[in-house]
């Protein structure tokens, strides 16, 4: 994968726009992040993700989840996009946008895919 693609999908949302954060790109939603590309041009930050659920990630696919010393302490799973699936990103992509968006964003969008 590749932040296009992180795009590509998150940007089909309501509320999601382009962006920057600490000179690198993101995503966020309601002037929130949503996610940002590192610095190494390879990994994505992704917030919301409680540290139990993250040892969790990490051990299972150590290529493509890991964090550094920095994100201990935060809710925060770091993930090499060139190592990536799309079946493992887009989920916790989806919930982070969730927690972030309206609850009209939300309602309609689960509208729209229910029918």
């Amino acid at each position: 994968m590749t932040f296009d693609d992180i795009r590509h999908i998150a940007l089909t949302w309501p509320e999601v726009e382009d962006s920057s954060s600490y000179g690198t790109p993101a995503l966020k939603v309601r002037n929130k992040m949503l996610v940002r590309l590192k610095e190494d041009g390879d990994s994505l930050v992704m917030p919301g993700v409680p540290p139990d659920e993250r040892d969790m990630l990490v051990e299972h696919q150590p290529k493509v989840f890991y964090f550094t010393d920095h994100y201990r302490d935060y809710p925060t799973v770091l993930i090499r996009l060139s190592k990536a699936k799309r079946a493992a990103v887009e989920p916790l992509l989806r919930r982070r946008w969730r927690t972030l968006a309206s609850r009209k964003a939300v309602r309609d969008t689960d509208a729209t895919a229910s029918s």
